[in-house]
């Protein structure tokens, strides 16, 4: 239908001057449209795709640029909660092209050129943070199974009036209790590895020489 209303202004504006001007605002019009509805929605790519083509036809209009701008934004942030450092920093720089005063883009780029320290810092100092750390999220995870025996216990004493329902609950209740007490040493373990490469005994001495905190080179 888009098709045939541009052909159908392109016929009429063919014998007058300075209409091709009002083409190409429709056509400029509707791709920016078209990166608004994309970008409300969460579609990046077609987002990045509409602002782009609308930006072919009017390198310096405002509301394109500042779409393509959000639009790098956004993906830089998905890179950068993929720990895709480099990504995120390439499409920030793009952003910045065509919002160069943003206060989110250097923001965003001071945040993740920080993280890339921190993350070369835990890498010297625990480089198999990664599976440690997925291994504690299974374990809290883990305890939404205990968290949802005791609520079914509560619920059928609601309808049994059966105290052993209720003995149950306590049951299961200090069995949670252990577990997050368990989690919670190891999550202390793990922050000192990752900041330290060794946990603290008694005493607070090391167990083992921690490396450096300095960042690498």
């Amino acid at each position: 239908m888009r098709f045939w209303v541009l052909i159908t202004l392109g016929l009429v504006c063919a014998s007058s001057w300075g209409c091709s001007g009002g083409v190409k605002h429709y056509i400029v019009s509707m791709r920016s449209h078209q990166g608004d509805l994309a970008l409300a929605t969460g579609n990046l790519q077609d987002a990045q795709l509409a602002y782009r083509l609308a930006l072919q036809l009017a390198p310096n209009d405002a509301h394109a640029r500042d779409g393509l701008a959000q639009v790098q934004i956004r993906i830089a942030a998905k890179d950068y909660q993929a720990s895709k450092f480099e990504d995120a920093l390439a499409a920030l720089a793009v952003a910045s092209k065509y919002d160069p005063q943003s206060v989110r883009v250097a923001a965003l780029r001071s945040e993740i050129e920080q993280a890339r320290v921190n993350r070369q810092i835990v890498l010297s100092n625990y480089p198999t943070y990664s599976e440690t750390g997925r291994a504690l999220r299974r374990s809290y995870i883990a305890l939404k199974t205990l968290n949802t025996k005791i609520i079914s216990s509560l619920l059928r004493f609601d309808y049994t009036y059966d105290a052993a329902q209720l003995t149950q609950a306590i049951r299961t209740s200090l069995s949670l209790q252990q577990e997050v007490a368990r989690n919670t040493s190891r999550l202390i373990s793990y922050r000192q590895l990752v900041q330290a490469g060794a946990p603290t005994a008694a005493g607070n001495e090391p167990l083992s020489p921690g490396a450096s905190l300095l960042p690498l080179p």
